[in-house]
């Protein structure tokens, strides 16, 4: 092992100089945000209901799930007289619905239209207009970390994934730390001792030691909150454990997070009230219900995103699933969000209403929605929103 091997591994595993410096201070107060990425492109017809339409049970005669039954708390939860909500999430996300804390805006994404999983994400995670150049070291979470830093005192962003994603990529030095290697440190003491020793005299011994000593320290905080768990209060594998430690990290330390979940490409048997979109739908609702509590006061401050890079199509196919779509539906969640409500410009969804005929269309850009998000969260003048998101006008959809 030699210093270069080191630093191909330092931006993932040390977390260099830039998180040990920042790790420890508090973040300034005001304004959370998390955006959750759903990799893959969830089908937003069977988390968010459009019950009211028959159409969408004759497009979907295998794979649609069933309207709500008054009689019934186990099926589908009706919000409105159109939509209702996946009884995968009945128990979590319609009970921080009904304390208004969560708002859906259906026909949300994007104008890139060429339903490819990578180019998509990137789109989103670029935030830039598309048909022009794409300038890869800047994106929007960048943006908004680089407007913070002059605007409130401070930059305190984080990234909780194996490598910086595209979103953050940007001027503003953001860590990033995986949460996968539940309870097993990157480096054992011998590991330690000869990375210490090796970095003895050198302008970078400080960061070296401060970066291993915060891996040590996370791996125990979390291998101790594994075994808390075990008392079969929560799930406490996946998602839903990193949705704990997230809040705790969120709460004390950062006010601008990210965090990326897959395992939405649902083309064959993805089922209907339940299947593998159920069982995927139900362990994000329990993360993010699990995220809420942990947040503590610090909830009524937080705002969380849920967005995926397209939806899927409104008719199944051949294999009792659902391919690459267009628009879809974002969950905003909050203390302070005017939750109890679906927001942004909708239509019936009838026959000969799917975008070429066959997606739900878009009729809710996410950089106008998430602008006006921002402006709303932060108060940011017009030029610090077109710095942001440049060549869009910031929507208030009134999220909060």
């Amino acid at each position: 092992m030699n210093r270069r091997h080191l630093l191909r591994l330092g931006g993932a595993t040390l977390l260099t100089a830039g998180l040990s410096g920042r790790l420890y201070a508090a973040p300034p107060s005001g304004p959370r945000f998390l955006l959750v990425f759903l990799r893959g492109g969830y089908d937003s017809c069977n988390l968010l209901i459009p019950y009211s339409s028959s159409f969408y049970y004759e497009a979907r005669p295998n794979i649609a799930v069933p309207r709500p039954d008054p009689a019934s708390n186990m099926g589908a939860l009706a919000l409105n007289s159109d939509w209702a909500l996946a009884p995968a999430v009945r128990e979590t996300m319609g009970a921080l619905y009904a304390q208004r804390q969560v708002a859906f805006v259906p026909f949300a994404g994007t104008d890139d239209l060429s339903r490819s999983h990578f180019e998509t994400q990137d789109s989103i995670e670029l935030g830039q207009p598309t048909g022009g150049a794409r300038n890869y070291r800047s994106g929007f979470l960048g943006r908004l970390s680089d407007t913070l830093t002059g605007n409130a005192g401070g930059n305190s962003s984080i990234a909780f994934t194996d490598a910086l994603p595209l979103s953050f990529e940007g001027t503003a030095t953001v860590p990033n730390l995986s949460l996968k290697k539940v309870g097993k440190p990157t480096f054992d003491d011998r590991q330690s001792k000869i990375l210490s020793d090796m970095y003895t005299g050198h302008h970078l011994e400080a960061a070296v030691s401060n970066g291993l000593e915060l891996r040590h320290e996370v791996a125990q905080e979390m291998a101790d909150e594994m075994t808390a768990a075990n008392r079969n209060a929560i799930n406490t594998k996946g998602f839903e454990l990193e949705a704990e430690r997230m809040g705790r990290l969120m709460r004390d330390k950062y006010r601008i997070g990210f965090i990326d979940v897959g395992g939405w490409d649902t083309h064959v048997g993805e089922g209907a009230a339940q299947g593998t979109l159920a069982t995927n739908l139900g362990s994000l609702g329990r993360g993010l219900q699990v995220f809420s509590q942990t947040m503590g006061a610090e909830w009524s401050n937080t705002v969380v995103v849920v967005l995926s890079e397209f939806g899927r199509t409104f008719r199944e196919n051949g294999n009792r699933g659902t391919d690459h779509g267009h628009g879809t539906v974002y969950w905003v969640l909050g203390g302070s969000v005017k939750g109890g409500n679906i927001l942004g410009e909708q239509q019936r969804l009838d026959r000969g209403k799917l975008f070429q005929d066959r997606d739900y269309p878009v009729l809710n850009d996410y950089r106008a929605a998430l602008g006006g998000l921002f402006r709303g969260m932060w108060g940011l003048s017009p030029k610090q929103s077109s710095y942001v998101f440049q060549q869009i006008a910031p929507v208030d959809l009134k999220l909060v």
